[in-house]
C-alpha cells in the first residue's frame, strides 16, 4: 500500500465485531438482495409462465440498477459520507424487496429489480470503503476483514436458503395466489433487521480521510487486465448463481437437498474470508483474481455434466468458497496500488465493469437455456467466461 503513513487511523477495540457486523452490509446487498432470487425464479416462472430469457433478464435488471448505482456512488459518498450512503442504501434495498411481495406484473417486477441494483451498489460499495479502511486499521489481518466483510455475502445466502423454503411454504399452505410473494417479504423484513444490528458498529469504522487535499486518483490504464479479467468474472459467475438452483430442479433433486445445497454454499462463502486471507496480502498484482476465477471455471461446468449429488455439492461448496474472495480480491488490489484518498475511486471502477459483465450474463445464459441444449449449456458458456477471466487478470501486474 502506498497511503500516507501519518494519516493511518487509530485500531478499533473489537475490530472483528466490528467486521462481523459490517459484513451484514454485504449480506443485505447481494445475499438477499440479489442471491436470493436464485431460489426464487422456479416458482415465479411456473407462476407467471417466463421463459428463461425473461427469468434471467429480472437478474438483468437487477445488474443494470447495479451498475447506474455503481456509476453515482463516488460523487453520493463525497456528499453524503460513505456510512450514511451506505445505511441509506441499506433502508432503500430493503423497502425495494417489500415491494416484491405486492406486485406482480412483469414491469413492476423489473422496475422493483432495477432499483435493488442502484441502492445494493450504493451499500456494496460503501461497505468495501469500510472494510478497506478497518483494514488499514489492523494491517496485520487486512486480509483477513476485507475478506470477512465480502464473506459477509455467505450469511445472507444461508439465511435465504432457510427463509425462502419456508415462507413459500407456509404461503402455499394458506393458499396465497402468488405464494412466491411472501419469501420477498420476508427477505425485506431480514434486511431492515440486518440494517439495524450494523448501523452503529459500522459507524465506529469513521470516514476516510480527505487525502491533506489530495485528488484522487485512478488510471484505468494501469488496471485494464484486471479490469477485463474482472468483467469476465461477473458475466461468469452471474450464471451460476442465477440458474443452477432451476438446473438442479430440473435434474430432480429433491427440495431439501436443494435448501441444503444452498445453505452450505452461504456457509463455504463465510468461510472463504479465512482460506483466502492470506493469498489476498501476499499478491499485489492480478494473481489472486485470477486462481479464482480458474477454480470457479472448473467447478461451474460440474452440474452440467452431471446431476450426481456428491459432484453437485462439492460444486456449491467450491463455488461459495472461492466467488466472494474474487470480488474481495479486486478490493486488495487497489488496497495494495493506490492511496488511501484513491480506494474509493479504484473500488467503484472495479464495481462498475463488474455491474457491466453481471447485465450481459443472465441474459446471454437464459437465452442459451431456452436453447435445445437447455440449462447445462449455459453454465458451460458461464465456464468459459471465468477462464478467459482468470487468462486476463493472471497478466495485471503490480504498480512499481
Amino acid at each position: 500500500m502506498t497511503g500516507h503513513p501519518h494519516s493511518r487511523p487509530t485500531p478499533l477495540p473489537h475490530p472483528l465485531l466490528t467486521a462481523l457486523a459490517l459484513s451484514l452490509a454485504a449480506a443485505v446487498a447481494l445475499g438477499l438482495s440479489r442471491f436470493s432470487y436464485g431460489l426464487l425464479l422456479p416458482p415465479m416462472r411456473a407462476d407467471l409462465e417466463w421463459s428463461y430469457l425473461q427469468a434471467g433478464a429480472m437478474n438483468t435488471c437487477n445488474a443494470l440498477g447495479y451498475f447506474l448505482g455503481a456509476l453515482a456512488t463516488p460523487a453520493l459518498m463525497r456528499r453524503l459520507g460513505v456510512w450514511r450512503l451506505m445505511i441509506a442504501g441499506c433502508i432503500l434495498a430493503s423497502l425495494f424487496m417489500l415491494v416484491s411481495g405486492a406486485v406482480t406484473g412483469a414491469a413492476a417486477l423489473f422496475l422493483q429489480r432495477l432499483c435493488a441494483g442502484v441502492a445494493s451498489a450504493f451499500v456494496f460499495i460503501a461497505g468495501g470503503v469500510l472494510a478497506a479502511r478497518l483494514g488499514s486499521m489492523h494491517s496485520e489481518r487486512a486480509g483477513f476483514y476485507i475478506g470477512l466483510y465480502y464473506g459477509g455475502t455467505g450469511f445472507g445466502i444461508a439465511l435465504s436458503a432457510l427463509l425462502v423454503p419456508a415462507a413459500l411454504g407456509s404461503a402455499q399452505q394458506h393458499g396465497v395466489a402468488h405464494a412466491w410473494q411472501w419469501p420477498w417479504l420476508a427477505l425485506g423484513i431480514a434486511c431492515l433487521l440486518a440494517t439495524a444490528v450494523m448501523a452503529a458498529p459500522a459507524r465506529a469504522i469513521g470516514e476516510a480521510p480527505p487525502g491533506q487535499g489530495g485528488k484522487q486518483r485512478f488510471a484505468v490504464r494501469d488496471f485494464a487486465l484486471g479490469l477485463s479479467g474482472y468483467f469476465m468474472f461477473g458475466v461468469g459467475y452471474i450464471g451460476y448463481m442465477t440458474f443452477v438452483i432451476a438446473l438442479l430442479k430440473q435434474q430432480g433433486m429433491r427440495a431439501d437437498l436443494i435448501t441444503l445445497f444452498y445453505t452450505l454454499l452461504g456457509l463455504a462463502v463465510v468461510a472463504s474470508s479465512r482460506i483466502w486471507a492470506g493469498m489476498l496480502d501476499r499478491f499485489k498484482g492480478g494473481e489472486s483474481l485470477a486462481i479464482l476465477n480458474g477454480l470457479l471455471g472448473a467447478v461451474t461446468i460440474l452440474p452440467a455434466l452431471t446431476s450426481a449429488a456428491p459432484i453437485v455439492f462439492i460444486s456449491g461448496i467450491v463455488f461459495g468458497g472461492v466467488f466472494l474472495s474474487a470480488v474481495a480480491s479486486t478490493t486488495a488490489l487497489v488496497r495494495h496500488n493506490l492511496p488511501q484518498e484513491s480506494w474509493s475511486a479504484g473500488i467503484s471502477a472495479f464495481t462498475t465493469v463488474f455491474a457491466l459483465g453481471q447485465i450481459i450474463g443472465p441474459t446471454v445464459v437464459g437465452w442459451i437455456a431456452d436453447g435445445p441444449s437447455g440449462l447445462e449449456r449455459g453454465l458451460i458458456a458461464s465456464a468459459v467466461a471465468l477462464f478467459i477471466g482468470a487468462a486476463l487478470a493472471s497478466r495485471q501486474k503490480a504498480l512499481p
